[in-house]
């Protein structure tokens, strides 16, 4: 058995009674970082063996945890934060479950984009989650092909490439198209900037430093920041 099991995006307050007693009574926890996911282990008395599974040793660590789950043993997934599959190499080793018979559970929790949309106050009853924009070609066509999306979009974005992803959507989506920079989500230092693409862009710009993990939230083509407004519909 595999179970998917979602790990805070920052306050270690962030994680349900199921996935703490899952996390104990499994025979192996896959962590993308043995070190990280130790600061949240020891904090909650979690003695389980770990072992590191993450992009650089997926392929090769794959077949092994399968053949192992395939004797019976359980396993839990979790990542540095958030739920295992969303934008991280859990989808190759469920894939591969999958494939062999292997039963999948996954648990429901904590994940960065959910509370970067409901905090946005941009529509929430349709939206696209785009993941990670390619970190060097294929940028501008990705956004090409969300421009005329009337629906929420959603991106992570690294802090060294935030300036240029809002530059990139100045010039595909407009000067004026609403966009939620959600930042450092549920940490101490968290902090939403909502504008205009250029004023947010213009903000960011205008800071030393931007650390910490980042959700871009942009309105659908025709949404108009008048929508924050206090006499908007």
């Amino acid at each position: 058995m595999l179970y998917l099991v979602p790990t805070p995006i920052g306050n270690l307050e962030d994680i349900t009674l199921r996935a703490l007693r899952v996390l104990k009574e499994v025979d192996l926890i896959a962590c993308e970082d043995t070190r990280t996911s130790g600061v949240l282990l020891q904090h909650y008395g979690i003695a389980t063996p770990r072992t590191s599974y993450h992009a650089h040793n997926e392929h090769r660590k794959t077949p092994h945890l399968v053949a192992r789950m395939q004797g019976g043993e359980r396993i839990a997934l979790i990542t540095d934060a958030g739920t295992p599959g969303i934008s991280d190499p859990g989808f190759y080793l469920v894939r591969a479950c999958i494939r062999h018979g292997v039963p999948v559970q996954a648990l429901p929790g904590a994940t960065a984009f959910v509370p970067a949309l409901t905090v946005s106050g941009l529509p929430s009853d349709q939206f696209v989650f785009a993941g990670f924009l390619p970190p060097k070609k294929g940028r501008l066509k990705r956004l090409q092909a969300l421009a005329e999306d009337e629906r929420t979009l959603i991106f992570y974005e690294s802090p060294h490439r935030l300036l240029k992803a809002l530059e990139q959507m100045q010039e595909v989506f407009g000067p004026e198209r609403p966009v939620v920079v959600a930042r450092e989500l549920t940490k101490a230092f968290e902090e939403i900037r909502r504008g205009t693409v250029t004023e947010v862009r213009s903000y960011v710009a205008g800071q030393a430093t931007i650390r910490g993990e980042i959700v871009l939230v942009v309105g659908g083509a025709g949404t108009s920041v008048s929508l924050w407004t206090a006499d908007a519909d």
